[in-house]
């Protein structure tokens, strides 16, 4: 049998054990102590010490079974909290009656945990709404279960027995009735047990809120040396429209071993998603691909890269990915643009209509002035407001005043000189190339307006030297057109053809292409076929900031 087999087999069975721990404790909490070995415990501890070893034994359960799926996923910090709790429900038992058949439950699977501990070496994943939700909903029904479990067993201990219907109805009715449903007590553990439903739910209700506003306090972003070293490498060797939004403040980085070539990754639950192909030089790209796919490994996530160039394609498939096309970059070569004749036609009659009619298109250098921002919002909100959607982030920029100071700035101004439309413009670094990020306009907008703008920038850097302007990706352009294409993509050129009367991704490529640009595929490159449904979740996730409604709101 391999270590790797083993090592599996271990997990699962230690994760089966957590959650048998789990269940043991809540039985055990809600029933009383056999006699004799509490009348003995009587003699050194009172009620309310031996009492209190329920409620713990009752709150590691439920933690314990929250923790469980971690430690199938190898999480350091799941291990050391449950280690914890072992100990603590081994006391716990210990305490409330001397209940040493679950002491060495617990116990057992100590043992095995800290024999295991080198398997568990992931990082916890990021804070996350998603994760808050899941232990709300776990703290629901963990209180409904301590109390229906409870009520159903103790007999004798009510003025009535509770057969399981009455057990559930009667935990409900200590939250929305005055009178807890008439119910009585007979025993001083029978009123214990029914004042600890509201400890267990007040207790587990405070680890969920915890857990549902810990992505709101606890943020985990690069630190500022590994920050200024990205940069450094980015401004060095970045060759790509991405590479700016790499520097953007939601990326984590990954370094190569020799420090010379950088990822910039967004981590999602299971997905580890870089944006773009790795930077560096072109001797240190397997090296840190293969590199980036042991961290993830470690820290149990699926490695992926999110619009890459064709270059590198035959790497990444020698290093054991899977290479799916997710649609085409637009580049205008700038040297070859041109109004004349009859191929500038077309473009030249909304450029000569916006300049009779008063427009103009101005440029802002950085650093760009407070005034000039504080125009530039109500213009984004209203575009907002106008699309339902909110800001997206990972391979865009957004609203953000610290990043837009930075980045030359196009305006459309009307006449009477209010801005009506604007975007900000970002180098390509090493590539004599420059690309936009925001496109921001307002609801009225005069037809023609973005063409003028467009052909404004085109001719404008044009003049300042530039050869290329890149007008960005047309999501599943040319996805699944080809008799060579594989059966993915051609189920998403499907998907492009009916998704189209929703979000038009064949309008966006049929109006960028107006401008006769040369388009480049971009890939989406995952580690296999059963990691794909992660890998597209947490991209969703890194692309929307975790707004999962907005991101398939139409028009978003």
């Amino acid at each position: 049998m391999s270590n790797d087999l083993k090592t599996r087999i271990g997990l699962l069975s230690a994760v089966i054990l957590t959650g048998l721990v789990g269940v043991v404790n809540l039985f055990s909490a809600v029933t009383p102590n056999l006699h004799g070995r509490s009348h003995w415990l009587k003699q050194f501890l009172p009620f309310e010490i031996t009492a209190s070893g329920h409620i713990f034994a009752a709150l590691t359960g439920f933690i314990l079974l929250t923790l469980a799926t971690n430690l199938l996923r190898r999480k350091r910090v799941a291990w050391l909290l449950t280690v914890g709790l072992l100990i603590i429900s081994i006391f716990s038992h210990l305490l409330k009656g001397l209940d040493y058949e679950e002491s060495l439950l617990s116990g057992v699977l100590l043992a095995q945990l800290l024999l295991m501990r080198h398997v568990f070496t992931a990082r916890s994943d990021r804070p996350s709404i998603a994760q808050g939700v899941k232990v709300l909903i776990s703290a629901l029904l963990f209180t409904l279960a301590y109390g229906a479990v409870g009520f159903y067993l103790l007999d004798g201990k009510f003025s009535e027995n509770f057969n399981w219907s009455d057990a559930i109805f009667q935990t409900l009715a200590m939250f929305f009735t005055a009178d807890n449903a008439g119910l009585q007590p007979k025993t001083r553990f029978g009123e214990f047990f029914s004042n600890s439903i509201y400890v267990i739910a007040a207790s587990t209700f405070t680890y969920a809120l915890l857990m549902l506003l810990k992505p709101v306090f606890i943020r985990v972003p690069a630190s500022g040396q590994e920050r200024e070293k990205a940069r450094k490498i980015v401004e060095q060797y970045g060759c790509s429209s991405l590479a700016a939004f790499t520097l953007l403040n939601d990326k984590s980085y990954f370094f190569s071993p020799s420090g010379h070539s950088v990822i910039a990754y967004v981590p999602k639950g299971r997905g580890a998603i870089a944006l773009g192909d790795p930077i560096g030089p072109i001797e240190d790209r397997k090296e840190v691909i293969v590199s980036f796919q042991q961290f993830c490994q470690r820290n149990d996530w699926y490695p992926a890269f999110y619009q890459t160039l064709p270059d590198h394609l035959n790497l990444y498939q020698l290093l054991g990915f899977k290479v799916l096309k997710i649609g085409v970059e637009g580049i205008v070569d700038l040297h070859n643009f041109s109004l004349q004749g009859k191929q500038g036609k077309n473009l030249r009659t909304p450029l000569n209509r916006m300049t009779k009619m008063g427009y103009k298109v101005k440029f802002y250098q950085p650093p760009i002035a407070d005034d000039l921002l504080r125009q530039l919002k109500p213009v984004s909100d209203e575009w907002l407001q106008m699309v339902q959607g909110s800001e997206k982030q990972f391979s865009l920029g957004w609203f953000d005043e610290a990043y837009l100071r930075e980045c030359e700035i196009a305006v459309v101004q009307a006449p009477e000189g209010e801005i009506v439309a604007f975007t900000n413009l970002v180098p390509e670094y090493q590539l004599n190339e420059i690309t936009n990020d925001l496109m921001r306009y307002r609801s009225n907008l005069e037809n023609g307006m973005m063409d003028f703008l467009f052909i404004s920038m085109f001719q404008h850097y044009k003049e300042k030297g530039y050869d290329t302007f890149n007008i960005g990706l047309s999501v599943l352009a040319g996805v699944g057109d080809t008799q060579e294409s594989r059966r993915l993509e051609k189920v998403l050129g499907y998907l492009q053809e009916h998704l189209n009367r929703f979000y038009n991704f064949q309008g966006l490529y049929a109006y960028k292409d107006k401008f006769h640009p040369r388009w480049e595929a971009r890939y989406l490159i995952y580690p296999s076929w059963t990691a794909l449904p992660d890998v597209v979740v947490a991209l969703i996730r890194a692309d929307s900031g975790d707004r999962l409604l907005d991101y398939f709101r139409p028009g978003a």
